[in-house]
């Protein structure tokens, strides 16, 4: 019991939302009746979601640079989906050169603010918040007030479209694709989770015992392949799943496996060590919000796909989604504390809210409260852990 109550003071943060996550879907789902994990509206919750999702990752990297954040990713994703619904519709140009030119826009946008940002030392929160109001203007300029739909069935498959099933699913009603993925990503996660503990042991680090070892190893395979089956009970693996998934992975391998992605965490504990010891924190700073930007013009294609449409009113508090989904995940509002996994569990930890007070037939009133306050017990819960720390 003692190793155990270690193992979770010592991670503490990467636990309590995922133990939150697990109590939060439980409870709904018995208000529910049953609805909130029914296959079809697991795979909807991740459809619903897949912005905030794709938006929480790159704020967590502004967030580690030193508790920065982008007000302006809500408006540039309205932006770059009017860009898409100008160029796809309007224009009828085609869908892939429309996907990279959008793209190649999102960069110039972070370049931009970037820039304003990293090398002036303008406070980012003026610069982004510049940002949300210029490009709010430039989608209902660009829209002239409109909504422009529809879009070509190739270009919403991006959103809901979903893989198909290449063992044409052997006679049963679920989709093997699914389940073969699952059963691909445990056993990746099985031999990752040895070789981490082997390295530990050679380098005499403190492991966990060898039965909590294999008890979490069991608990985080039972989630991976309950979630699979949930996929596989209705259409399968989502596009826009398999998308959300390599980002994560690259994402996560970038923050913690590469010299560039620790600057950036080095840069959020204390820039001024960082400085003295030869990190260049004006291109740390400036790659990270040229990042979000790409991100928001990733989020703003597949949110445009989504709603079939290229509206002036898209992408509002978008960028209060993917803040709140950072910091409840683990975040730290200081900077140098948080991780790409983390900020995902914190958009699904929202998600999951809003989806089961909707089903629930919650005011949209009181669904604002709610997340309110759980947004502010995340922070208060990362400062007191931080004064508990120092005491």
């Amino acid at each position: 019991m003692q190793t155990i109550k270690d193992v979770f003071k010592n991670n503490v943060r990467q636990y309590a939302m995922f133990i939150a996550l697990i109590v939060i879907s439980i409870f709904f789902q018995i208000l529910t009746d049953g609805i909130l994990l029914l296959p079809q509206n697991v795979t909807n919750l991740v459809l619903q979601n897949s912005y905030v999702l794709i938006l929480a990752i790159g704020m967590t990297l502004c967030i580690l640079s030193g508790g920065n954040i982008d007000l302006s990713v809500g408006s540039v994703s309205a932006f770059i989906g009017a860009i898409a619904g100008t160029l796809i519709i309007n224009m009828k140009m085609d869908v892939g050169l429309t996907i990279f030119i959008c793209l190649l826009i999102g960069i110039a946008i972070g370049i931009w603010q970037g820039f304003w940002i990293a090398y002036l030392r303008i406070p980012a929160f003026i610069v982004t918040l510049a940002g949300m109001l210029m490009f709010r203007g430039l989608t209902i300029a660009m829209l002239k007030g409109l909504t422009l739909s529809p879009f070509p069935e190739k270009f919403q498959l991006i959103s809901s479209g979903f893989i198909p099933d290449v063992f044409g699913g052997f006679g049963t009603k679920l989709n093997i694709t699914a389940l073969v993925v699952g059963a691909i990503i445990s056993i990746i996660y099985v031999i990752l989770q040895f070789k981490k503990r082997a390295e530990q042991k050679k380098y005499n680090f403190e492991v966990v015992t060898m039965p909590l070892f294999i008890a979490q190893i069991i608990l985080i395979l039972a989630g991976i392949n309950l979630f699979a089956y949930w996929l596989a009970a209705y259409k399968g693996l989502p596009i826009i799943f398999v998308l959300i998934g390599i980002l994560v992975l690259v994402y996560s391998f970038f923050t913690t496996k590469t010299v560039p992605g620790r600057y950036i965490y080095a840069m959020g504990g204390n820039e001024k060590a960082a400085k003295l010891s030869g990190i260049n924190t004006n291109k740390v700073l400036f790659f990270t919000y040229v990042n979000m930007a790409f991100l928001a013009a990733v989020a703003g294609i597949v949110f445009a796909a989504r709603l079939n449409a290229a509206s002036p009113q898209a992408g509002i508090n978008f960028e209060l989604d993917a803040i709140a989904a950072c910091f409840i995940g683990g975040a730290s509002a200081y900077g140098g504390v948080g991780t790409v996994s983390g900020a995902i569990i914190g958009a699904l930890v929202m998600g999951v809210l809003n989806n089961g007070m909707s089903i629930m037939g919650v005011g949209s009133d009181m669904q604002m409260i709610i997340k309110g306050f759980v947004l502010l017990m995340a922070v208060a819960f990362d400062v007191l852990s931080k004064n508990r720390a120092r005491a």
